[in-house]
Formats: C-alpha cells, structure tokens, sequence
C-alpha cells in the first residue's frame, strides 16, 4: 500500500506561480512513472505530467512551457512547479502512481 499526499495548491492571480509537492509513504526509486492530473469542475480528470525513474518527463500541450514536473527520490517526493498561471488551470490536482492516487489539492487561478 502506498500513500500520496499531495500539498502546495491554493488561491493565486493570472500570471502566477505555484509548486505542488506530492509526498509518498514509500521510497519511489521503484517508482517507474509518476504523475499529476487535474480535474476541473464538470470535467473528466486529464493528465497534466509524468516523470519517470531516469527523468524522463511528459507535458499534456495545454501547459507546456509553463509547468515543470520533478522528482527527489530521496525525499519520496515528486513536485509540479506551476507559471503563469491562466484561470484554465483551476482544477483538483492528483498525485498518481500505479494505481495510487493522492487525495487531490484544490488549485484555483483567478483572472
């Protein structure tokens, strides 16, 4: 069993800047793909990013350019570092690895 616990979101203006943190209860060396997605209000959950084990990194075309996604295997923790923010980006964000999901952090950007 592992357990994500996403940390980081909250409120921000057009333009600005957040980082997501996902810490996870077990060492994710072993990790092989981690990701975050999001889930607007009234929409399906999307995949925002993925890293794997040798850094290998993923971008959805709606944030690349703008999000960074990485890892610290020694820290169990994977993080999303999010610019210029535009008020499309307002969503529940998830940790995910496998088949392990974190309990969401609420980021909401206003205009």
């Amino acid at each position: 069993q592992v357990q994500l616990v996403e940390s980081g979101g909250g409120l921000v203006q057009a333009g600005g800047s957040l980082r997501l943190s996902c810490a996870a209860s077990k060492n994710i060396f072993g990790f092989n793909i981690m990701g975050w997605y999001r889930q607007a209000p009234g929409k399906q959950r999307e995949l925002v990013a993925t890293i794997t084990n040798d850094g290998n990194t993923y971008y959805t075309d709606s944030v690349k350019g703008r999000f960074t996604i990485s890892r610290d295997n020694a820290k169990n923790t994977v993080y999303l570092q999010m610019n210029s923010l535009k008020p499309g980006d307002t969503a529940v964000y998830y940790c995910n690895f496998w088949r392990y999901w974190g309990q969401g952090t609420q980021v909401t950007v206003s205009s």
